[in-house]
C-alpha cells in the first residue's frame, strides 16, 4: 500500500454510491470504469465499499455471458437496477487467451475504445435488453484533497527516508507493509511496522 491509494477509494466508492440514486429511479444497468489497467485493488476495495453488484478485475477474466447473467437474476428478484464496478484493465476470458497487442487491436477495430467498460455495457444492454450507461470519473480518482490516513501515511514515509539520509544509507526504498523490515535494497520494499519503531 501507499499513499493516494486510500484517497483514490473513498473517490471512487463515493462515485460508485451517488450512481445508485439514478441507476435506480431509471431502471438502468451502471458500469462504472475504476482506474486499475494492470491491478485491481482500487476497483475490488470501491466495489465492495461502493455496494456494486458485480465487479470485474484484471487479475480475474471474466465471461460476458455469466455477468449477464448476474443481471438478469437481479432483475427477475426484483431489483430494477444493477451497477457494475469495472477496472480499466479488465479482460474477458477470449482476451486471456491472446497476446496484449492482439486483443488490444481487436478493441481498436471495434471502435469500443482500449478499456473493456464500452464493449462490457454494449454487450449486457444487447443480452438482457435493459439500457445500459457507462459513467467514468477517469482522473478525478487522482485529484482533490487525500484523506486524512493519506496525510499522515505520507508524512510518515517522508520521516523515515530522512532518517535514512540523516544515517547516510541510500539506494533503499521506503514501503508500509508486513513482516517489518528496516531496509532493502532499492527495486525491493523496505518495509517498517510503525507499531514496532521510532520511525517507519
Amino acid at each position: 500500500m501507499t499513499f493516494g491509494f486510500h484517497t483514490a477509494v473513498d473517490i471512487a466508492t463515493e462515485v460508485i454510491d451517488r450512481i445508485h440514486t439514478t441507476a435506480g429511479s431509471h431502471s438502468r444497468v451502471m458500469c462504472i470504469e475504476i482506474m486499475g489497467n494492470k491491478a485491481g485493488w482500487l476497483t475490488l476495495y470501491s466495489g465492495i465499499a461502493g455496494g456494486a453488484d458485480i465487479i470485474l478485475l484484471p487479475e480475474q477474466p471474466y465471461d460476458i455471458d455469466r455477468v449477464c447473467s448476474a443481471v438478469e437474476r437481479r432483475a427477475k428478484k426484483g431489483s430494477n437496477f444493477s451497477i457494475l464496478a469495472v477496472a480499466e484493465g479488465a479482460i474477458n476470458t477470449e482476451e486471456a487467451r491472446m497476446k496484449r497487442k492482439d486483443w488490444m487491436a481487436k478493441r481498436a477495430e471495434a471502435g469500443l475504445g482500449t478499456t473493456a467498460t464500452n464493449r462490457i455495457a454494449q454487450a449486457v444492454q444487447k443480452k438482457t435488453g435493459m439500457e445500459t450507461r457507462v459513467c467514468i470519473p477517469g482522473h478525478m480518482q487522482r485529484g482533490g484533497s487525500p484523506s486524512a490516513y493519506d496525510r499522515v501515511l505520507a508524512t510518515q514515509f517522508g520521516a523515515y527516508a530522512a532518517g535514512l539520509v540523516e544515517d547516510e544509507h541510500y539506494g533503499v526504498t521506503v514501503a508500509h507493509g508486513e513482516p517489518p523490515r528496516d531496509r532493502e535494497p532499492s527495486g525491493r520494499h523496505c518495509r517498517q511496522d510503525p507499531r514496532r519503531a521510532g520511525r517507519l
